[in-house]
């Protein structure tokens, strides 16, 4: 790792359940308190939660670390510990480098100053001059697509505005570590496109980025790594596609299937179980090599079938038939039954997939089972850098430039050739 900029040890933060923020005038709770004494010790003893606890990290100068887990894990915590905004109950965190945070909507913008006012207001607060705020202001109102109103107070902005002002100045002022809260998730598709194209920029700028997202795609896109929390607490902390596919693969188990759950129990004809039987891994149901694949699916036939059908599908996360296959089965007799499907190879970008397999007896359905729990891929993205050029196929390529032989002039002109990661 490169020199630590971020180094957390032992981080925890308690909070009392259902303690709300005391509202009105000195007299109104000295009045509340003589009208019910007991409710000092009431609230006093009120149940307390570790929303974080005994959580360690380090952060390198110029990595990208991405922060995922289910709502309510403790991630916005961390990072308003991080930024400052809340102090830890226990542990400690040391910061080197000036910080820039985006934590949610309306967080650091005074509501009486205009967006220019705000602008400058936040640049100042990072520690720059005015000078060299005003070199990077007209691109932070272009970035923002703000030009009409960044004379207007921010309290008349709408939720859309005020997020393309924040995004804006956080990303464009330079902080040296930048930490952001699912920013990347406000706004319309395109200012959302927009936001992922300049965190590249800005990760490839070598700055310190902490980012905070529930859309994966985005966390594999930008982040080099992962830490993964769960109940407060850090479960996975490693490589992206690794840690990511572990997540997605924890979360399917969870997720109950309609489709499975609507299947007769008394059919001739019923699936129960499935693996990946190649590559082994400690997963039988995540793929995590490009190559050679062996999936195998289980089936009881409570009476001999003649004339009987099986057919099978692979959907990906949004429904979108990968690929589908079908074949007729003159005799199949009682008992249990394997299917194996082997492939020279899987070429899947990295995610969660279902397979959908089916049997038939002289044209009526017997089973169909979207089977659970999902595979998961947690192969490297060997496609392009940027999410809207990532196709359905995550092929391996071999890429090389030469001289044309035809050209005159071209002779003893040498290849310059890349190998792509997955390659033998």
């Amino acid at each position: 790792m490169s020199r630590p900029v971020i180094h957390a040890e032992g981080l925890g933060k308690r909070y009392r359940r259902g303690l709300q923020a005391s509202r009105g005038l000195l007299r109104d709770s000295i009045a509340r308190t003589f009208r019910s004494p007991l409710s000092v010790f009431r609230r006093a003893n009120q149940e307390t939660f570790w929303a974080l606890q005994d959580v360690s990290l380090e952060v390198g100068e110029g990595e990208v670390l991405g922060l995922i887990g289910r709502n309510g894990s403790g991630k916005t915590t961390l990072l308003k510990i991080l930024s400052r905004i809340t102090q830890p109950t226990s542990g400690w965190a040391e910061i080197h480098g000036r910080v820039g945070s985006l934590l949610e909507v309306g967080t650091g913008f005074h509501p009486e100053l205009t967006g220019r006012e705000n602008t400058y207001l936040s640049g100042a607060i990072l520690g720059m001059g005015k000078s060299e705020i005003t070199r990077k202001f007209d691109e932070i109102v272009a970035f923002a697509e703000l030009e009409k109103f960044i004379d207007t107070p921010v309290k008349h902005y709408s939720s859309g505005m005020y997020v393309r002002l924040a995004f804006a100045v956080a990303a464009h002022l330079e902080p040296e570590i930048l930490l952001v809260d699912e920013v990347l998730a406000v706004g319309d598709i395109n200012f959302q496109k927009k936001c992922l194209g300049k965190m590249g920029d800005v990760a490839r700028a070598g700055r310190t980025v902490v980012l905070v997202s529930h859309q994966l795609n985005q966390i594999r896109r930008l982040c080099h790594r992962v830490v993964w929390l769960e109940a407060g607490s850090v479960r996975q902390d490693g490589p992206t596609h690794k840690v990511v596919s572990a997540y997605e693969s924890a979360m399917a188990r969870k997720e109950p299937n309609g489709s499975s759950e609507a299947r007769s129990p008394d059919s001739k004809g019923k699936f129960h179980e499935w693996e990946i039987v190649q590559p082994r891994s400690d997963d039988p149901h995540t793929l995590t090599h490009f190559g050679p694949t062996t999936i195998r699916f289980v089936v009881e036939i409570r009476e001999p079938l003649c004339d009987a059908h099986h057919g099978i599908a692979l959907f990906n996360n949004d429904r979108q038939l990968i690929w589908g296959w079908a074949t007729d089965l003159k005799e199949i007799a009682a008992g249990q039954h394997e299917f194996r499907y082997t492939f020279p190879v899987l070429p899947l970008r990295p995610g969660p997939y279902t397979w959908l397999v089916s049997l038939y007896h002289q044209g009526e359905l017997l089973d169909a089972w979207d089977c659970v729990p999902e595979m998961i891929v947690a192969i490297p993205n060997y496609q392009h850098k940027y999410d809207e050029w990532n196709g359905v196929l995550n092929i391996p390529s071999d890429f090389c430039v030469s001289a044309n032989p035809n050209r005159s002039g071209s002779h003893g002109a040498q290849a310059n050739s890349l190998k792509r990661p997955g390659l033998n």
